[in-house]
């Protein structure tokens, strides 16, 4: 991902409306690249700072904020790995199963005649 892409993505990532997709990859950029993280804290203090004003809370840890939602998500990507690779060796079995049946059925009809072998 590149950083106009990753700046393309703050504000979506600041109101929960990116994609699976793109957070994972959003991410990996924000760990790696200091200036597009130093712009996702900028947009999250100002969005977070405007929120507590408007509802009249506040918390002053903004910063420790933005660290526990970037590990809300961090979670949320490796939880989708996991159920990923899950819904992959669940689809494998199911095809080798179908695949087993259909032979063993086959070799049913074979030794039955049903077949005309």
């Amino acid at each position: 991902m590149t950083c106009r892409e990753a700046e393309r993505l703050v504000m979506p990532y600041i109101n929960g409306s990116i994609t699976d997709d793109e957070l994972e990859e959003f991410l990996k950029h924000i760990d790696q690249c200091e200036e597009c993280r130093e712009e996702l804290e900028i947009y999250f203090t100002v969005d977070v700072g405007i929120r507590q004003l408007d509802e009249g809370t506040g918390t002053y840890n903004i910063k420790g904020a933005l660290e526990t939602a970037l590990e809300l998500s961090r979670q949320r990507v490796h939880t989708l790995m996991i159920l990923q690779t899950a819904r992959y060796a669940v689809n494998t079995l199911c095809f080798w199963a179908l695949f087993m049946i259909l032979v063993l059925q086959f070799r049913m009809w074979g030794q039955s005649g049903f077949l005309g072998l």
